[in-house]
């Protein structure tokens, strides 16, 4: 099972996309997706943008996680 976490992209630049995922920012490879700009939402897995996925998906995936730390605490 892949485990990937949501980001917004905050910028692309060759190649490469600085992206923002629950406030943490790191720069991914954006190679595998050609059709991704500032603003909006990926899928992140071992560096990569994997997939591109909409707002909403994005911070329903982001409320999950949150809700998940807070049970595990």
């Amino acid at each position: 099972m892949c485990v990937g976490l949501p980001a917004k992209v905050v910028r692309i630049q060759d190649g490469m996309a600085l992206v923002d995922a629950s406030g943490a920012r790191r720069e991914v490879s954006a190679e595998l997706l050609a059709d991704i700009d500032p603003g909006d939402y990926v899928m992140v897995h071992a560096g990569l943008a994997i997939a591109k996925i909409t707002a909403e998906d994005g911070e329903e995936a982001e409320e999950v996680l949150r809700d998940a730390e807070v049970d595990v605490k």
